[in-house]
């Protein structure tokens, strides 16, 4: 009974769970949606809820079979399987979790469409660098480095950034914070 009820009330979450996720995820499938994802807690009740209804299917099965067939050692058996399960799902979950925690930035694409955006401004050279890391799943902070045309005056660069910024802002709501530094337009070791 404890089983049968433990099962229902976890189903009940996991049905609830994949639900949201669904909705979350949109188009994308169910793997690249966890890799995209940006806030762990979007996934997280998936897989627990996912655990452990598998963990209690095992045990129900084992535990079932050990009744009918008398084999105490399927009792080790459905603890060691348990186990298994949620080690795999542990590993899983700190894999998508680790690049998050670390410091992780915006994708290479954005990266090539902040590029691109960015020089095709008139007071722009060349993007020399782009940073990111996001601060929060819905807050990214960005840093430009960039050559600003040689002829410009202080006051243009500062005009050049205050509409880069906006234009940014505006492509990429989750860009909350933008830095945009002056920089020549040489590449390491001071080749051009």
């Amino acid at each position: 009974m404890v089983l049968g009820f433990s099962i229902l009330f976890e189903g009940t979450s996991l049905v609830i769970a994949v639900r949201e996720f669904n909705t979350l995820r949109g188009d994308l499938d169910w793997w690249s949606a966890v890799v995209k994802s940006k806030d762990p807690s979007s996934f997280l009740v998936l897989f627990e809820d996912g655990a452990a209804v598998t963990g209690l299917l095992i045990v129900g099965v084992l535990m079932f079979l050990n009744q009918r067939y008398d084999l105490p050692v399927l009792d080790g058996v459905a603890s060691v399987l348990v186990g298994l399960v949620l080690v795999f799902v542990s590993m899983i979950l700190a894999r998508e979790s680790r690049s998050l925690l670390m410091g992780e930035g915006i994708t290479s694409e954005t990266v090539t469409h902040i590029k691109a955006l960015v020089e095709k401004d008139p007071g722009i050279e060349k993007v020399i660098t782009v940073l990111s890391t996001y601060q929060s799943p819905e807050e990214v902070v960005l840093m430009l480095m960039v050559a600003f045309r040689p002829d410009l005056d202080a006051k243009e660069i500062t005009s050049t950034i205050d509409r880069l910024r906006k234009e940014i802002k505006a492509t990429y709501k989750l860009v909350r914070y933008i830095f945009i530094q002056p920089a020549t337009n040489e590449a390491p070791g001071g080749v051009k």
